[in-house]
């Protein structure tokens, strides 16, 4: 017989030996198809079921917490796990970050089964992908990438009558076009919910386009370039941005977001006025979960957090520096409201128009797909470095005239967003580093002068 998620929740409460307990169970469905040389290869489905159990023991000096995660389908198992978490709370020196439990609150839905994916969601998109596959064979180009789809279902139980549940749908295209003699590339990524608004056909048609710029190459040296970020290459540098953006490390002086000695910049402004930098977990298309889910404290998050209601949160207001990411414990060594890291991103530059609309924009410049293995170079400027990948092109009055090779750059977001001189609309946008970990943002396209192509890539 299979135990149900409440089940295990109500068992692991009843059993713990905790002054206090938080339990969650996150149930997982996922199916993928992977193509390569205009042909699919490979598809799978899984199942899995992870439980978190964490135990509070009240103390003289304080409370001490124990974590203890793993698979468990059984009561037994589950067992096992409160078992290794009350032994994990009372060896444990003090929480710093002890706080009170989220009171008690049931979701409406919280008796509801997990949801699901199986393969059946790609039914639609599969018979397209196969035209897109014969287009490129008539065109001499070829196709590579995935699809993946996963639903995630969370619960969430306390000893305080804490009742949550989250149901969580999260998947993505990525797909690589060359030229037959492998010489040229380019990429498209797209998040989706249901994979109802992809369209391989688009995607196709977009990577041909793309192709078709590089059948004019030419190198370029390293330099700094009037340069055009898409969306996507956005969201690369915006997801990198806010995790970084902890309250404690600012506090501590150890970020871009803190003073030097000490202290948050929170307050000052740091970017462009038109900039507005937000997460809600109910924004449309983006929705992600509306509590916070800690299966550990960290410099971000807290398991005593765990349940509390998310809401819209600007990190950054009309260019201010407005919220960093906090816990209850990091709230009150800063003097600031708690505000919690929320699973999604938009970044508003009060642009208009689209990718199009700023390329006709610009004289001379670089034209980006997205970046890659990007990395930090200073946590006080945010610097970072990476890598172009799949599309370097050149504009030239107002069109894209043909290819160049790669570069690595050294370029901070925060910087960017302070100096671009062109912006679009904002769009749901898919980042190539981060993408699958974060894939809900909403970003514009940018164009920024003087952007430090620092050398030059031989990468592909």
């Amino acid at each position: 017989m299979t135990t149900s998620p409440q089940q295990i929740i109500e068992h692991a409460l009843a059993a713990s030996s905790a002054d206090q307990c938080v339990v969650m169970v996150r149930n997982t469905t996922s199916a993928n198809l992977r193509w390569a040389n205009n042909t699919l290869t490979t598809n799978g489905a899984m199942a899995k079921s992870a439980v978190t159990v964490i135990s509070l023991m009240e103390r003289a000096d304080g409370v001490s917490a124990g974590t203890v995660s793993g698979a468990a389908t059984t009561l037994e198992q589950v067992m096992a796990l409160v078992d290794a978490a009350d032994a994990a709370a009372r060896n444990a020196s003090p929480a710093e970050d002890a706080a009170p439990l989220a009171s008690a609150l049931v979701d409406p839905d919280w008796d509801e089964p997990p949801a699901n994916t199986d393969i059946g969601i790609f039914a639609e998109l599969s018979p397209r992908l196969g035209e897109a596959f014969a287009l490129s064979n008539a065109s001499r180009r070829v196709l590579y990438g995935f699809v993946d789809h996963q639903v995630v279902t969370t619960y969430l139980g306390s000893s305080t009558g804490l009742r949550r549940r989250h149901v969580q749908p999260m998947g993505y295209l990525s797909c690589t076009g060359k030229t037959a003699d492998l010489e040229q590339s380019a990429w498209f990524g797209q998040a989706t919910r249901d994979f109802t608004d992809v369209d391989p056909l688009a995607v196709e048609s977009t990577l041909a386009t793309r192709l078709g710029w590089g059948s004019r190459s030419l190198a370029l040296p390293a330099g700094r370039y009037d340069t055009i970020l898409p969306p996507a290459a956005v969201a690369d540098l915006s997801i990198y941005a806010l995790w970084v953006a902890t309250a404690r490390t600012a506090h501590e002086g150890q970020s871009v977001y803190g003073k030097p000695g000490g202290g948050t910049r929170i307050g000052e402004r740091m970017m462009r006025p038109e900039v507005t930098i937000f997460s809600d977990p109910h924004h449309q298309d983006l929705e992600c979960s509306p509590f916070v889910v800690a299966p550990a404290s960290g410099i971000a998050s807290s398991v005593f957090d765990n349940g509390i209601g998310l809401q819209r949160t600007e990190w950054i207001k009309d260019g201010v520096l407005d919220a960093l990411v906090q816990t209850r414990h990091t709230a009150r060594l800063t003097g600031q409201p708690n505000t919690p890291l929320v699973d999604n991103l938009i970044v508003d530059t009060g642009g208009q128009g689209d990718l199009d609309n700023v390329i006709a924009a610009t004289d001379r410049g670089l034209l980006l797909t997205c970046l890659w293995y990007i990395r930090e170079v200073d946590p006080q400027s945010l610097l970072l470095t990476g890598l172009t990948r799949d599309g370097v092109y050149l504009v030239e009055n107002g069109e894209v005239t043909g290819s160049v090779n790669n570069f690595r750059f050294n370029e901070s977001p925060i910087d960017l967003l302070n100096r671009f001189t062109g912006s679009s609309s904002s769009i749901p946008s898919f980042s190539r580093e981060w993408g699958d970990y974060f894939p809900w943002t909403s970003t514009p396209a940018l164009r920024v002068p003087d952007f430090n192509m620092s050398s030059v890539s031989q990468a592909r």
